[in-house]
């Protein structure tokens, strides 16, 4: 027995998004800092995108910084209707490319302008706060005070919905008593497998879950059998990565970036992957076991 393609979408806030999006943040240049090498391909890959049938794509305003939302702008604007632009909050950029912390409400306020101002739009979509806990991992800690930050600016008109990324399971639970929380965008993927129980949790509330390095981000995933699977399928390593995500939960909504169209329309391939039971069990197993299924 198979598991069909993945076809349709999933709520995020009050619209359905597919569920194969695009992320931008490998747009900006290397380390995710200053312009690309080539911006014709850049602005080539975002319209071949929305072309495909995207309409959830993922930014921030520290990508580059600036660099990945004044493209978007320039590529895409004035907006289709259905698109779904969801930014992110809550660090800055040092002049060597580090990544810094910017969590008061000053920072966040500027955060938010600055995404209106570089996307052109009057209402952000969906923002999430990123926590930065251990940059790329999450770490406790309370995040009422940015949080409780954005949910004024969500009051104000300048923000639709809200979401987390980098969070623990307290720290969702913590944000969903200050304001609507319609996504969470974590570490998970194939072998990175620590959000399990809160991707149940999550889909059992009918809130997105938002993998981001999808495909192992600066440290792309490499498993013997993840390859061998890929070569029974006639397919990438990558593409049956994406397609076991999709696999795992309905609420899972994908967002791999590329800077290249021809690796674009590889990653929304996937889509069309069908996984059997046996190839299920084979790759959960290089996580450490079976895992559920939404």
């Amino acid at each position: 027995m198979t598991n069909g393609p993945a076809v349709g979408g999933f709520p995020l806030g009050d619209r359905t998004v597919q569920r194969l999006g695009y992320g931008a943040m490998q747009l900006a240049g290397p380390g995710v800092f200053g312009p690309p090498k080539d911006r014709g391909a850049a602005l080539a890959v975002l319209r071949a995108a929305v072309t495909s049938g995207v309409n959830h794509i993922d930014t921030s305003d520290f990508y580059g910084p600036h660099v990945t939302n004044q493209l978007i702008r320039e590529a895409l604007h004035p907006y289709p209707d259905k698109l779904t632009i969801v930014t992110k909050v809550g660090a800055v950029r040092g002049a060597d490319a580090s990544w810094n912390p910017a969590q008061s409400r000053a920072e966040l306020t500027q955060a938010v302008h600055d995404n209106l101002r570089n996307l052109g739009v009057e209402v952000l979509e969906v923002v999430n706060l990123r926590v930065m806990g251990a940059v790329h991992a999450p770490s406790e800690g309370s995040i009422e005070a940015p949080f409780t930050a954005l949910a004024e600016l969500q009051r104000q008109g300048l923000i639709r919905h809200l979401g987390l990324s980098n969070v623990t399971s307290a720290q969702v639970a913590e944000g969903r008593r200050i304001a609507g929380v319609v996504c969470v965008q974590n570490h998970y993927n194939l072998a990175h497998r620590a959000d399990d129980g809160l991707i149940d949790a999550l889909a059992a509330e009918g809130i997105a879950y938002v993998p981001f390095f999808p495909l192992g981000g600066f440290t792309p995933l490499q498993s013997s059998t993840l390859s061998e699977v890929a070569a029974r399928l006639g397919a990438t390593p990558m593409q049956v990565a994406l397609a076991w995500l999709l696999h795992r939960s309905r609420n899972i909504l994908l967002i791999p970036g590329t800077s290249s169209v021809e690796h674009l329309r590889e990653n929304l391939a996937a889509g069309e992957l069908a996984l059997s039971g046996d190839v299920v069990a084979d790759l959960d197993a290089v996580g450490g076991g079976a895992v559920g299924e939404g």
